[in-house]
């Protein structure tokens, strides 16, 4: 399928990390198969022999790719990979209408969609594909591998569950019928507003500035989205967020369901003093078999694995994806 739609991509260096000279870049797109053109960012290893083992990144939820996926594309490229860091639907510089929406299934496709277009390409080794998805789209990234079996190995980096989020809160807080009542019933009015304006309202990005009881974990994203460290434009949780109504469809479409089935090997990589950490063990012990792995990095937070070099296990990742897909 060819991407029907053209988008208005940067053609300057605007991504929040510097450029590494060790490897090649270009802009790329392709379409889902709900034909929604999305934009990425191709990032190859200069001077590689081809056909080369690629990877398709995507996440964290709300951010772009000139944002923490980039980062890790570059840098896998740069120790060998072909990789794809794409902005999801309805996001960044992609396709799709209202913006700033996400879906449990078509966000699962972006990813099938990422290994149709690595597939097809000649410099790929179409029986060598994985992907890393990061905070939110690391529950994608699962998803994606529980159907798609042309993903020979997944990370999935500081990963958030959204619909478990959207079903029970943080930490199971809101786990109650009359709980998701309430949610229901606020969407469904959001809905009715949202369409009586002509114009959705956002849920607004991260807060700024931040109050004086702010939790530990929203100052850690404050520090990622609204600085000079991981500040974009086109990022919703550096701006104005989502749709109030971004996330409704998760709340009864459970990503993880058929997490057992996965054949492939999976990695899920999450910091010992990251809030979301539970995520992540909850998702190991949805996993089956010995195709799995936990790694827990010793004194990080949710946000080092965006963009800390000390913190997110590269050697690690080239290793399990180096073996993986082989």
């Amino acid at each position: 399928m060819n991407p029907t739609k053209n988008l208005n991509l940067t053609s300057e260096w605007d991504k929040v990390f510097p450029r590494d000279e060790r490897v090649d870049h270009c802009k790329v797109t392709f379409a889902n198969r709900y034909g929604i053109t999305l934009a990425a960012d191709l990032y190859k290893p200069r001077g590689a022999a081809e056909p080369l083992p690629a990877l398709a990144v995507s996440g964290p939820f709300g951010a772009v790719k000139e944002q923490s996926s980039g980062l890790y594309a570059q840098e896998m490229a740069a120790r060998g990979f072909l990789t794809v860091a794409f902005d999801p639907s309805f996001t960044g510089e992609s396709a799709g209408e209202p913006r700033r929406v996400a879906s449990p299934d078509i966000n699962t496709e972006d990813f099938c969609a990422a290994v149709d277009y690595l597939s097809c390409r000649d410099d790929v080794a179409a029986e060598r594909i994985g992907i890393i998805g990061i905070c939110g789209w690391g529950g994608m990234a699962i998803n994606a591998a529980a159907l798609d079996p042309r993903i020979k190995a997944t990370a999935a980096m500081t990963m958030y569950d959204m619909s478990r989020i959207a079903r029970e809160g943080y930490f199971g807080a809101d786990d109650t019928r009359e709980a998701r009542d309430r949610q229901r019933a606020a969407w469904a009015a959001q809905r009715t507003a949202d369409f009586a304006s002509g114009e959705p309202v956002r849920a607004g990005g991260v807060v700024d500035p931040l109050p004086d009881d702010a939790p530990q974990f929203v100052r850690d994203y404050h520090d990622y989205y609204k600085t000079e460290r991981g500040y974009h434009e086109r990022s919703g949780n550096s701006t104005d967020g989502w749709n109030a109504t971004g996330t409704m469809s998760f709340l009864n479409q459970p990503l993880l369901a058929m997490a057992p089935e996965i054949a492939s090997p999976v990695l899920l990589v999450h910091g010992e003093k990251a809030h979301s950490r539970y995520f992540s063990e909850g998702a190991f012990e949805q996993l089956t078999g010995d195709n799995k792995e936990l790694m827990i990095i010793p004194g990080a937070n949710h946000v080092d694995l965006y963009d800390n070099f000390d913190a997110i296990p590269f050697d690690r990742l080239q290793d399990f994806f180096e073996k993986g897909l082989r």
